[in-house]
């Protein structure tokens, strides 16, 4: 009995919902499955995104500033759906149906675009003259948008589960298996790189010489495939339970302490409840004291017929409290790295419609405009490379530390993308004078400039992300609370999405205060017309006041740090341990 229970992973089961035995369930090969679901989900996603903007301006004809906003709106829907996907795994389906239903769901939605790019009645007629286009009716965009939102439901429940399926099938308290789980992360990421670098070139360049609607054929065939490999798994994989959705827990922190609001906080905080085992108890702050209110003892928050089982929505436990401190604690570096995203959006729209107008020829081969963000891939390859190769040792020698920490690997991130929108203000401004100086300023006309001047603001925009993307990882997953991880990885994606909202937001605002009269403004349907560098301009400022925001959240921000278990009995009831982590 006790050699088999020495092969069973103790929090983990098979699909029988017995326990997981270690030789026959998890390890390498089930993760592998799923990491074909991860590489298929990016091809699709990114194949779509990086192109889209071509496809609604040169055959919808929609406006340039229309076209970037819907863009923009469509990968912001993709990443706040996270929050769906992994509340639905963790209060009800689990991250394996998750997987499975959500993969499918985008196999439909990619299906249902290559069906809107192929079918004639789906799309308008080509332009007979410049001046003589018909956009895309109202039919047209809805199958359109249909299409759009059914891949972006399947992205945001698929990001929300695969890595967490993915690190399910390793044991933390195994030693082998916990370093086989560390290399587990590093071949996540670069699944994620080659799924993009595919999806940039070989994708794109199928798009734009075979037809999209065999590009996206490809894409819905492919994430089938992949379902079938994940679904052929099913007896191989480790499933572990669901402890609940952090959500509600939050909500039942915050709900109880709003119905206690007109309560005065005890001054012995021994009084205050704690049911938590003494080895997971969180020392309380004396930070965000609202919220200790919901663990102020009163008649009525116990269940009935003498248990002492609290009614969570009424009474919250001291850690859980701390809980919630901990993460609105990470909410500042939070909101500093949402501009960031910002940036990231305009090299998937507007850098690639000024590429469509570039002189793109290496001889008789023509290089796609979309394809130009291979030079953003290999921006993220190259810098983490350097930094793993080159900066980790000198860094090591010089501070005695293994590498940045991850707010300086943010403050690189949000500096790189500072400087990538400078360099696009002054590309587009050189870019624009050329277009001035040629005859006839058509949307279609190729301008006799390289469009590797656009490789710089590509270069700095692409390492910026591989800094900032690894170091909001850490920093989200490291200061969060153990049992809040997948929150706390969805706050992460969150910022993605703000990102691209504030972006269609901002077009807005621009569009509509700088248009006058006949001129459209900054944001001209014809970039030819418009001052797409005055824009780039804006980026670019608000990227120094962002960064300026960012080191003062820093400076006051201390990151978490391994506490004692909490002993009631020693804490002060007069709050003197207060720290200053939480002013900012």
């Amino acid at each position: 009995m006790e050699e088999k229970m020495s092969w069973a992973v103790a929090d983990a089961v098979d699909y029988r919902g017995n326990p997981a035995d270690k030789s026959k369930t998890g390890g390498w090969i089930p993760a592998a499955r799923i990491l074909g679901i991860e590489i298929c989900e990016r091809l699709s996603t990114m194949g779509i995104a990086v192109n889209l903007v071509t496809y609604l301006v040169g055959t919808l004809h929609l406006p340039s500033a229309t076209s970037a906003n819907i863009v923009t709106d469509f990968m912001g829907t993709s990443f706040i759906l996270c929050l769906l996907g992994g509340f639905l795994a963790d209060s009800f389906l689990g991250r394996y149906k998750t997987i499975a239903i959500f993969a499918g769901i985008q196999t439909i939605g990619t299906g249902a675009l290559a069906i809107s790019t192929k079918l004639p009645q789906l799309r308008p007629p080509p332009c007979i003259t410049s001046n003589n286009c018909k956009q895309a009716n109202g039919f047209q965009m809805g199958f359109l948008y249909l299409a759009l939102y059914l891949i972006a439901l399947g992205t945001g429940g698929l990001k929300s589960s695969v890595s967490g399926f993915g690190t399910d099938q390793f044991d933390e308290k195994d030693e082998k298996e916990k370093a086989q789980m560390a290399y587990f992360f590093n071949r996540f990421f670069m699944f994620i790189s080659t799924g993009t670098l595919l999806a940039v070139t070989v994708l794109v360049y199928i798009q734009d010489k075979v037809g999209r609607s065999w590009a996206y054929g490809i894409c819905s065939v492919s994430m089938f495939s992949a379902i079938l490999v994940f679904l052929a798994g099913t007896k191989k994989y480790r499933y572990k339970k669901s402890l609940g959705s952090p959500i509600v827990h939050i909500f039942q922190v915050l709900v109880a302490a709003t119905k206690k609001k007109n309560m005065a906080i005890p001054y012995n905080l021994n009084l205050l409840y704690e049911n938590s085992p003494e080895g997971s108890r969180i020392e309380h702050t004396d930070q965000i004291r609202f919220l200790d209110k919901a663990a102020i003892v009163m008649e009525g928050d116990f269940e009935g017929n003498g248990s002492r089982d609290p009614k969570p929505w009424k009474l919250s436990p001291v850690t859980k409290v701390e809980e919630v401190k901990m993460m609105v604690r990470l909410l500042p570096i939070w909101a500093t790295t949402i501009i960031f995203w910002t940036t990231y959006a305009q090299m998937i729209t507007f850098s690639v419609e000024q590429a469509s107008t570039m002189e793109r020829s290496i001889g008789s081969f023509q290089i796609p405009a979309g394809s130009l963000t291979v030079f953003f891939v290999a921006a993220i390859m190259i810098s983490l490379g350097v930094y793993d190769r080159l900066i980790m040792p000198l860094w090591k020698k010089w501070k005695g530390q293994p590498g940045f920490t991850n707010l300086q690997r943010i403050a690189a991130g949000l500096i790189l993308s500072t400087l990538g929108m400078a360099a696009a203000a002054a590309s587009e401004r050189k870019r624009l004078s050329v277009a001035k100086e040629a005859s006839g300023s058509a949307t279609n006309q190729t301008l006799p400039i390289s469009v590797f001047l656009l490789i710089p603001q590509f270069f700095l925009v692409g390492s910026g992300e591989g800094f900032i993307y690894t170091g909001q990882l850490d920093f989200f997953i490291t200061q969060s609370p153990k049992g809040m991880k997948t929150m706390s990885t969805g706050l992460f994606l969150t910022t993605l999405s703000l990102g691209f909202f504030v972006s269609s937001f901002l077009v807005m605002v621009v569009k509509k205060v700088t248009g006058r009269g006949d001129w459209q403004g900054w944001l001209a349907d014809n970039i030819n017309k418009g001052r797409l560098d005055c824009f780039y301009g804006l980026l670019t400022i608000l990227g120094v006041v962002n960064f300026v925001a960012f080191i003062i959240c820093s400076m006051w921000y201390k990151p978490k740090k391994p506490k004692p278990a909490l002993q009631m009995g020693s804490v002060n009831g007069n709050g003197n341990g207060s720290s200053a982590e939480d002013r900012c």
